[in-house]
């Protein structure tokens, strides 16, 4: 069993930055791709950025030039910095890792969600 434990969300002025978290812990033998997805009121879940086991890196364009994924492997932890937050950036965002559990089966896991609110 994987879980994932998030943190870093909260309330910002638009233009403003935040700095997400997501911890993976439990029967973990290797992680292969991690990243971001986000779901705003109304809306479907759309990916904001993933990050392979290489370290190659995939953006929603909407994000580009503003957010940065990176992983920490010795942690199994991924995080998001969001610089130059909009409004439209609300939404509640969600880790999403997959992998190989210690009995080589595939896992997917989700985390619980943190909400990000960009306003003034």
């Amino acid at each position: 069993q994987v879980y994932l434990v998030e943190s870093g969300g909260g309330l910002v002025p638009p233009g403003g930055s935040l700095r997400l978290s997501c911890a993976a812990s439990g029967s973990i033998f290797s992680i292969n791709a991690m990243g971001w997805y986000r779901q705003a009121p109304g809306k479907q879940r759309e990916l904001v950025a993933g990050i392979g086991n290489g370290g190659s890196t995939n953006y929603a364009d909407s994000v580009k030039g503003r957010f940065t994924i990176s992983r920490d492997n010795a942690k199994n932890t991924v995080y998001l910095q969001m610089n130059s937050l909009k409004p439209e950036d609300t939404a509640v965002y969600y880790c999403n890792v997959f992998g190989l559990l210690v009995t080589r089966t595939r896992f997917e896991s989700w985390g619980q969600g943190t909400q990000v609110t960009v306003s003034s």
